[in-house]
């Protein structure tokens, strides 16, 4: 078996998922990174176990810890990085490599996979490791009581409330070179457009979730609410705020709008139509306001690291 892998980037984001699912899967079986040769074996060959497939791109794994911004990292990402320390994991022409217990000599690469996988394996094991879980489901709770009672307050303004719903995407091919940090400076400038963009006139509230997907990367779930008596037309709404999104990308970025396919949304979801033009009084279409916003605040595709001090979540204040 060769001791090099061909190296092909991928993008920050899929590198972070792909260290987190080379952790949950130590966490979930026994198996070393790969199967050495015994000494009364007759095979000399190393043979790949079920963790193996992730180390094709253990490199960039470790090139994903770099000091151009400070990172606040999930604890997946956390496990892998404490354990690549401990072991004293370094770079070779062959591949990571660290020293023996011993210090006395280098580990070839295979073995320093193993080695860093049952370090893994014993940081998965600790309560600081175990605790976020928790703790991102009791903050996905908090969000969307938040959000919900945030969207309330929207529709209490006015007799009609336009909502718009909007997801913010990346070009495939940005994506390769794409880091967290840039989508956040993307947020910050289109927000800052509110100040100075007559498309943002009667605008009245928002709401913006940064997430990170399995298939398309880094992405922002956002929500627009309009004073409804002074602007009513949702689709036309969308697609100005959707193309303001693709000049601040620089062509980097498109949108899909939910008020485009208020008609499809509405089948999919049970009659779930919580966005477009909403009356204040009536009341039954709150739930439906609800499970829109709810949605934007989800824990399943929680950023697996951000900048520190990055909000992920965003809402326009309360007047």
């Amino acid at each position: 078996m060769s001791h090099s892998t061909p190296y092909t980037s991928l993008p920050q984001s899929d590198i972070a998922i792909q260290i987190e699912r080379l952790v949950k899967s130590i966490e979930r079986h026994d198996t070393p990174a790969f199967r050495l040769p015994g000494a009364r074996s007759r095979s000399q060959q190393i043979e790949t176990t079920w963790l193996s497939r992730y180390f094709k791109h253990i490199r960039q794994m470790m090139d994903l810890f770099d000091d151009r911004c400070a990172y606040q990292y999930s604890e997946h990402l956390q496990a892998f990085w404490d354990a690549c320390q401990d072991i004293g994991l370094e770079r070779s022409p062959t591949g990571p490599v660290c020293l023996n217990e011993s210090a006395t000599a280098y580990l070839d690469h295979h073995r320093s996979m193993n080695v860093l996988v049952e370090r893994i394996r014993q940081l998965t094991g600790k309560q600081w490791y175990r605790r976020p879980k928790g703790d991102r489901r009791q903050q996905a709770r908090v969000n969307a009581v938040r959000v919900c009672d945030y969207s309330d307050a929207m529709l209490a303004r006015y007799s009609r409330t336009l909502i718009i719903r909007l997801n913010l995407y990346y070009c495939q091919q940005v994506q390769v070179r794409l880091r967290v940090e840039q989508v956040f400076d993307d947020l910050d400038r289109l927000l800052a457009e509110r100040e100075r963009s007559p498309i943002f006139d009667h605008l009245i509230g928002y709401i913006c979730a940064v997430e990170q997907g399995e298939d398309r990367g880094y992405h922002i779930h956002a929500a627009f609410f309009f004073n409804g008596n002074e602007v009513w037309a949702d689709v036309y709404k969308a697609q100005q705020i959707g193309e303001l999104w693709e000049r601040i990308t620089w062509g980097q970025g498109y949108f899909h709008s939910c008020n485009h396919d208020k008609e499809e949304y509405k089948d999919e979801e049970a009659d779930r139509l919580g966005i477009g033009m909403i009356f204040q009084n009536d009341q039954e279409i709150r739930s439906h306001v609800h499970y829109a916003m709810r949605y934007l605040v989800k824990d399943a595709q929680q950023l697996r690291l951000k900048p520190m001090g990055a909000r992920c979540l965003r809402k326009g204040l309360l007047r």
